[in-house]
């Protein structure tokens, strides 16, 4: 088994997300900061980055983004990319972020694609949390989505395929869910074939635990590490309540 966005996982995950929208997903957060900014916002910093497919359409839209990614493998694919775009105001920085210290103070703050989720334990999530705290001048604005509890009590994870293809080849994943309700986490499975006319080119096995949370938590959370929760709505349809059937939804908290 391999470690969580080991080597091939990462080198395939921007395949296996190629029908992610992530230019809608900046437009959304560029609208929710000149939403909810209290002032010109102009930097943000995005923890968990992965392989920079926000940081980079963010940066398009004038940000200047730093990106900080625990995984060596997904970095080393931003900073690829990176080096081929040098007219982008991008940084990227390697560190867990429970406890970097980057040495400024920043806007705004994502956590996208459940990054949040990834922590498990309490302490892990106010670890996080007061590290973006710690680099959000005050009044600054945090925006993350994470996995809805309710919706996931009601729908239950099930065992799905998705296949994705390129020019050349395709990507097969299988996924499985298994809930521990009592911790608030989902133990997912996945099982990865990188495939070229029929032939198996690569495979990989990983196991993710993904943490769920509810609204009273995730408030009594960010406040314990110096926030307030503005709005907790939809994603992507934010401006939607979120409901038993809203898997994701997105917060906005304002740094106090």
């Amino acid at each position: 088994m391999s470690d969580v966005f080991g080597a091939t996982y990462a080198g395939l995950y921007d395949l296996l997300y190629s029908d992610k929208d992530y230019e809608a997903e900046c437009d959304l957060v560029h609208r929710l900061l000149q939403r909810y900014g209290n002032q010109s916002i102009s930097s943000i910093v995005d923890f968990g980055c992965g392989t920079g497919n926000h940081a980079f359409p963010l940066s398009h839209r004038g940000y200047d983004v730093v990106g900080v990614e625990r995984s060596e493998n997904m970095l080393a694919l931003a900073r690829r990319r990176l080096a081929h775009a040098n007219t982008y105001n991008i940084a990227f920085h390697q560190g867990d972020i429970r406890n970097v210290q980057i040495g400024r103070a920043f806007d705004s703050a994502l956590m996208m694609f459940a990054v949040l989720g990834y922590q498990i334990e309490n302490e892990d999530v106010l670890s996080t949390l007061k590290t973006a705290r710690a680099h959000l001048r005050e009044g600054g604005l945090l925006i993350f989505d994470v996995w809805y509890g309710p919706a996931v009590l009601h729908q239950r994870p099930s065992d799905r395929i998705k296949v994705t293809r390129s020019e050349n080849e395709s990507v097969l994943r299988a996924a499985s869910g298994e809930l521990d309700i009592a911790h608030h986490r989902c133990l997912v499975r996945f099982q990865v074939w990188r495939l070229a006319q029929e032939r198996v080119l690569a495979e990989t096995e990983e196991s993710h635990m993904m943490r769920f949370f509810f609204p009273l938590e995730l408030q009594l959370l960010l406040a314990f590490s110096g926030f307030i929760l503005i709005r907790l709505g939809a994603f992507p349809d934010f401006d939607a309540d979120p409901g038993e059937t809203t898997w994701n939804v997105l917060g906005v908290a304002r740094a106090v």
